[in-house]
């Protein structure tokens, strides 16, 4: 069963930045794409990026370049998500998500990341 668990969310002072890590278990990390998705209050879920943990290739949305880093450990099975140069509206429950055919994301149960000074 796949599992995913984010942490590290919290309050972010405006241009500071923050990590946040996602803990993977229930399948194969090392052969496996995992993205992030974010969801602000009353806003649609959004997709920051994702990356291929078999060759540690990243993606991000045209426009986010150097917003956002995405890494991860094929040793410890962990995802991380860099929050760079935080802004007031990066303020959002943050997930680690995989996408599966017919299903959709699986994610897990989020992270909050608060952005205020």
């Amino acid at each position: 069963e796949v599992q995913l668990v984010e942490s590290g969310g919290g309050l972010v002072q405006p241009g500071g930045s923050l990590t946040l890590s996602c803990a993977a278990s229930g399948f194969t990390f090392s052969t496996s794409h995992l993205s992030w998705l974010r969801q602000a209050p009353g806003k649609e879920l959004e997709w920051l990026g994702g990356r291929n943990n078999g060759n540690g290739d990243t993606a991000y949305p045209p426009g986010t370049e150097g917003q956002f880093t995405i890494s991860g450990d094929t040793a410890t099975s962990t995802l991380y998500l860099t929050l760079h140069r935080a802004k007031l509206e990066d303020t959002a429950r943050y997930y680690c998500a995989m996408r599966r055919a017919r299903v959709g994301w699986i994610r897990g149960p989020g992270t909050q990341v608060t952005v205020s000074s």
